[in-house]
């Protein structure tokens, strides 16, 4: 059995490390503000939309946000419903918190559109239920140029791009669009500037060689402004940067649509990443990966390519379950619907459910706190008091 270096905090540290700032110039130059600890579950609800897909902490207001794939809900801290974005017709997928910023970044998918989007939504106006997110203001979206191109990418020369599908050779690296999204420094860089971290999806084929890898882009968005266009989904635009600020491997094997949920912690410096099992015979085909962020990348063979091709690789953290012949590590773990570090040693982990309202048919999810252990197979332990 493997053990991580987080350690175990007291309950009274578990407080003063949850301890939120004010910043007004007025509480600037008070006493500090009585420590808010984070409760043990926030209910996000159930709404007639798609399951639960990610969560996103706003510490220093109190409000939880959870995508349910084409809905956005803002509550506050006790589970209140305080307001929401509809009428999203793409995929919202996972979301992460900006403190430089305090605006909610989410990936947001138009696979019909070949239209990859960062989607970034103003918290503070979410004010009220159904609030529009072509026409109320609170959204915009930045155009990601670079997964496009892997999306469409011609494998076979044929000259047709088969679309939305899996069973192909086409999309380079296996590339199904986007889904995991997390704040954190560059990586092997830590104390450092926040960047954006997306990740790919991708497809489950066990026939490829060329989709083992977890594909992972970083983005300074601290210019990011100028890109931003509102969401227009009948005619999507393509204003967005024209590269990114470092694109990453990290060979897991194949898994079923990539890293679905993409955090980091600044507890430990790393990298968690959540995803749906794979189905290749030759892997261990774990649930849960860590790149370890002590490690800088290095340069390395991307495995598997038609043509041998050379990236900036990352390491996973050589704990848990390890597979030696493939040389992997892992572990067996939910968060594939939503993970949130509270950068002490806890994590908001999502919990989802289908729930029978009469005749409609809703999806419900909360966040429940864990203490990670690093124990085998399953590193999270529930907090109970």
């Amino acid at each position: 059995m493997h053990r991580h270096s987080y350690g175990f905090l007291s309950a009274a540290a578990f407080v003063a490390a949850a301890t939120i700032g004010i910043t007004s110039p007025a509480a600037a130059a008070g006493p500090p503000p009585r420590a808010i600890e984070p409760p043990l579950t926030v209910d996000g609800g159930a709404w007639p939309s798609g399951h639960l897909q990610g969560m996103a902490l706003d510490r220093s207001k109190g409000f939880m946000y959870f995508s349910f794939t084409n809905l956005l809900v803002k509550t506050d801290l006790r589970g209140n419903p305080v307001g929401s974005v509809t009428g999203f017709t793409g995929h919202l997928g996972d979301l992460d918190f900006n403190t430089a910023d305090g605006r909610v970044y989410g990936s947001l998918e138009y696979k019909a559109a070949e239209a990859f989007y960062i989607a970034i939504l103003d918290g503070d106006r979410i004010n009220r239920m159904n609030m529009d997110a072509e026409t109320s203001g609170v959204v915009t979206t930045v155009h990601l140029r670079e997964v496009v191109e892997d999306y469409t990418a011609d494998m076979n020369g044929d000259g047709v791009f088969d679309g939305n599908t899996g069973k192909t050779p086409d999309h380079r690296y296996g590339c199904s669009g986007i889904d995991g999204v997390a704040f954190g420094p560059a990586f092997g860089r830590r104390p450092g500037p926040q960047k954006l971290t997306v990740a790919y999806g991708v497809y489950a084929n066990a026939t490829r060689r060329d989709n083992d890898h977890q594909v992972l882009l970083q983005y300074d968005v601290r210019r990011w402004r100028a890109y931003e266009r509102p969401l227009t989904e009948s005619a999507p635009h393509r204003s967005g940067p024209a590269r990114t600020d470092g694109k990453f491997f990290v060979y897991t094997g194949n898994t079923t649509y990539g890293v679905q949920n993409l955090e980091y912690d600044g507890h430990s410096g790393n990298w968690l990443m959540a995803a749906y099992k794979g189905t290749k015979p030759a892997f261990p085909n774990y649930s849960l990966f860590v790149v370890d962020g002590a490690r800088r990348p290095v340069w390395g063979e991307v495995r598997g390519q038609q043509e041998p091709e050379r990236g900036r690789m990352l390491p996973l953290l050589p704990e848990g379950l390890h597979h030696e012949p493939s040389g992997t590590y892992g572990w067996q773990s939910s968060g594939q619907y939503g993970l949130v570090s509270l950068d002490d040693g806890r994590f908001y982990l999502a919990e989802t459910s289908r729930v029978q309202d009469g005749d409609v048919v809703k999806e419900s999810g909360r966040a429940v706190q864990h203490r990670w252990t690093g124990r085998t197979p399953t590193p999270f332990a529930k907090v109970t008091s």
